[in-house]
């Protein structure tokens, strides 16, 4: 249990920096899951629009910091391999 005023506020922080940090994560998962749909599907078009859709939503998630540099490249380095060979 936290004693110290400090120990207190870090965890109030904690819990808000979570709760949006999650709602940043989610809102990449949903970019990235538009473009595996449209691969699903075999449309190409909407693959590759909802791919430069997803792009800069994955930089951002790294500039924000709740996701690694490497982690985004290659995710997009996949998904952009699959767009290319429809």
């Amino acid at each position: 249990m936290a004693n110290t005023p400090q120990a207190k506020k870090r965890i109030r922080r904690n819990e808000r920096r979570a709760e949006i940090n999650g709602n940043r994560i989610s809102r990449i998962r949903t970019f990235v899951k538009k473009v595996e749909t449209a691969l699903a599907g075999g449309d190409k078009a909407a693959a590759a629009e909802a791919l430069l859709a997803a792009q800069p939503e994955l930089a951002r998630g790294v500039a924000r910091g709740v996701l690694h540099k490497n982690t985004a490249s290659r995710k997009l380095s996949r998904l952009t391999k699959r767009v290319a060979a429809l």
